[in-house]
């Protein structure tokens, strides 16, 4: 009998223990030990379900172009719980000078698709419109100066549009979701897409312009569950042998010897033909550093964290925000904010009827100072952040403060280069692999999909 070890009870590593329990399921030999330190699985995937509100404490959704969270979901037999993001309804705001701005509809990150209605904006000078449309012009000259080295997202988005775009929505946009620099950010690793259109059509603008017409179903831009992200972890659980799962077990030690792995927790030593090593990433890495200190060394980076606030109102007059998915904070904006999204505009079925769900993040910097405030003390600061931003707000009906401490690693220029090299040395130890969202991908399918795939290429 075959025995693997998972380090890690997030949506990673239970995505694995899934993918297990399924092939012992067919009848595969395998024996599974799954190690979580904390007392609760699914990392920062949770959902506070209270007082009719569905509340999210850590990602809402998953990208809907990305298959392999909503192909788990229908296995569990979730579909029917699958909703999407109300995408007529998308719009989303920057705070510029204390006041909101809309973004164009048609923006895809900082890219337009609908030249005329950024001609129509308010968030732009007429000197950022006319670098966009100029852009379209330029394709030719793009095209031929793609540079053969990787390079920051700053770099990349000034290359087609300028210091303007970069600072009022690509900054704000990719600290959001990788929680970095974008002075700091790989383009290859964290915009692969774009990279690829001004390859081949040298203008962004061009390239997405093309693919929409190309494009014979409109695709919702987020999917999510009903009762929430929590019924993704519960279903996976449920499948799951309990005898497998071991909470409040941190693993302390790893070490490889002839016959495969030996794993140290709290209580005892225990060997095994594999491991599957799903920790956060300077977990992860202090495991490695004494079997192989240049792996350890090609997983050094900075990893940001974040803090998440929910409020839940029961009268939606009483809490008025604008129409759409929610505001964007510029960093050298003066509020601690980095953003807020209206959830019950974004999906349906968050709130009770007539209710308002704000989600307020402070990120970076700003996550930092807060993450050792009390939850009572957060929440007046976002409250007071948010007040100044959209107006008075009233007593919420309820409140849910989540700290997730360096959960979002920095994916600096270079990365996919490392992550060759690192990839390599580990398929040179035998019988590890790396899972989590510090090497491939930082959404909920990329952890899923790369997850499904460990375990496939372990058995």
């Amino acid at each position: 009998m075959k025995r693997i070890a998972i380090l890690g009870g997030g949506i990673a590593g239970l995505a694995a223990a899934y993918e297990l329990a399924q092939l012992s399921s067919k009848g595969i030999s395998i024996r599974v030990e799954l190690f979580e330190a904390s007392p609760r699985l699914g990392g920062i995937v949770e959902t506070i379900r209270e007082g009719g509100f569905v509340i999210e404490g850590g990602p809402d959704g998953w990208v809907s172009e990305k298959p392999w969270a909503r192909e788990l979901a229908v296995e569990l037999g979730l579909e029917e719980e699958l909703i999407y993001s109300n995408d007529d309804q998308r719009k989303t705001y920057v705070l510029i000078d204390g006041a909101l701005k809309a973004m164009p509809d048609g923006m895809r990150m900082m890219v337009p698709t609908d030249l005329a209605a950024l001609d129509a904006s308010e968030l732009f000078s007429d000197e950022a419109k006319r670098a966009f449309h100029c852009e379209v012009g330029r394709a030719e000259e793009l095209r031929k100066a793609v540079p053969e080295h990787d390079e920051s997202v700053a770099e990349f988005v000034r290359r087609h549009f300028g210091d303007e775009v970069l600072t009022k929505i690509g900054a704000p946009l990719l600290s959001g979701v990788f929680g970095g620099d974008v002075t700091q950010l790989s383009v290859r690793a964290v915009m692969a897409p774009f990279v690829a259109l001004e390859r081949e059509h040298g203008s962004l603008i061009a390239g997405l312009q093309a693919r929409e017409a190309k494009a014979t179903k409109k695709t919702p831009i987020f999917t999510t569950l009903r009762s929430g992200l929590g019924a993704l972890i519960d279903r996976m659980v449920a499948a799951i042998p309990q005898e497998w799962i071991h909470l409040n077990r941190e693993a302390n030690g790893l070490e490889r010897d002839s016959q495969g792995w030996l794993v140290r927790t709290s209580s005892g030593v225990e060997h095994f033909d594999a491991v599957l090593l799903a920790t956060p990433l300077h977990v992860a890495r202090a495991l490695l550093e004494p079997i192989d200190s240049r792996s350890a060394e090609l997983m050094q980076m900075d990893a940001s964290s974040a803090v998440v606030v929910g409020f839940g109102f029961d009268d939606a007059a009483k809490a008025p925000v604008p129409s759409g998915f929610g505001f964007l904070v510029p960093p050298d904006s003066n509020s601690l904010l980095l953003a807020c999204t209206f959830m019950d505009q974004k999906f349906k079925d968050r709130v009770p009827a007539g209710g308002r769900l704000l989600r307020a993040f402070f990120g970076g910097r700003s996550a930092e100072r807060v993450l050792g405030c009390g939850n009572d003390e957060i929440v007046a600061i976002a409250r007071m952040e948010l007040a100044r931003i959209l107006g008075p707000l009233p007593e919420p009906q309820i409140s849910v403060v989540r700290r997730l401490p360096f959960s979002l690693p920095q994916y600096a220029v270079g990365h996919l280069e490392r992550m060759a090299e690192l990839d390599e040395r580990i398929r040179g130890l035998g019988g590890l692999w790396l899972l989590g969202n510090g090497y491939r991908g930082v959404g909920l399918p990329d952890l899923i999909r790369d997850a499904r795939a460990a375990v496939r290429a372990s058995c």
